[in-house]
């Protein structure tokens, strides 16, 4: 492994609701990989999203940690404590050419897709590169966004290791110019996840399997950064009665109600213990 012989893994909530199923068995996941294998298991809250991150969701967030029993190693790290960290990233990407200003509001993004045809990706349509094209000169609100173009010309070919699916190459053209810094708060998902797993030496991102394609994009600012490159673990994903993984958004039962009920929490992680069984999943095997 790139940081030692014992795996360092996280669990990385974002404030910006109630924590549900889904997140028990990721936390879990998480928690029993590093304890299998003597490591250490750390929580950090992703909580740089604007008006969206509220306080009584991080007060949650750790009552639901407690009452599940799974213990973190060292303090609670916070996103919003290390702005500075992203922000010397970010000027590294300007200094070396690969970032350029966007002005362009979704509106206006939707008016240039209307007359030109762009690839699709896993985020839907590509932006346009209105801004990469004709230099953004206002004085509005901008993002910085990275040029895929020139950075995978600096990179070279990618590839990273998935503990369940194996070798992977990543090809992170297939969502354009992703935005590295937003105009509604600081770094993006992609740029603070890729500097605090660096930062925090972990070893092995254990996380759902819908994040799966993003670490093409991680694995791209890694090597532009000279960042570690950590071992991957995507989980299965906790559906509901209709198939569907389980989301904030749609306000899937949330694990307060549980802990609020009187329900007890190591009983609901021993079951969901045993539905990784079910899965077939092996942490000796992963």
């Amino acid at each position: 492994m790139t940081y030692g012989t014992r795996p360092v893994t996280r669990f990385a909530p974002s404030p910006n609701g109630q924590l549900h199923m889904g997140h028990a068995f990721s936390a879990l996941c998480a928690h029993d990989f590093a304890r299998a294998f003597g490591g250490q298991f750390h929580l950090r809250i992703e909580d740089i999203d604007g008006t969206r991150s509220r306080p009584e969701y991080i007060e949650a967030i750790m009552a639901d940690m407690e009452w599940l029993g799974l213990e973190h190693d060292g303090a609670v790290q916070f996103q919003s404590q290390h702005i500075a960290r992203y922000a010397a990233a970010r000027d590294s990407l300007i200094c070396a050419g690969l970032l350029y200003r966007c002005g362009c509001s979704r509106s206006d993004i939707a008016e240039a897709l209307r007359h030109k045809s762009v690839p699709h990706g896993p985020d839907g349509p590509q932006y346009p590169g209105t801004c990469r094209v004709r230099p953004y000169q206002g004085d509005t609100a901008f993002c910085w966004r990275l040029d895929m173009e020139k950075a995978l010309a600096m990179a070279g070919p990618l590839t990273w290791t998935d503990l369940t699916a194996g070798k992977q190459y990543a090809h992170p053209m297939a969502f354009g110019d992703v935005v590295i810094w937003r105009k509604d708060a600081p770094a993006s998902y992609h740029l603070a996840a890729t500097c605090d797993d660096a930062a925090d030496q972990i070893t092995h991102i254990v996380r759902g399997k819908d994040l799966f394609a993003y670490t093409a994009i991680h694995r791209l600012l890694q090597q532009l950064l000279d960042m570690p490159e950590p071992v991957y673990w995507h989980h299965p994903l906790l559906l509901d009665a209709s198939g569907e993984k389980l989301s904030k958004s749609k306000s899937s039962p949330a694990l307060s109600a549980r802990r609020l009920a009187g329900e007890s929490g190591p009983g609901l992680i021993d079951n969901l213990r045993q539905g990784t069984l079910m899965l077939g999943i092996s942490l000796s095997d992963a």
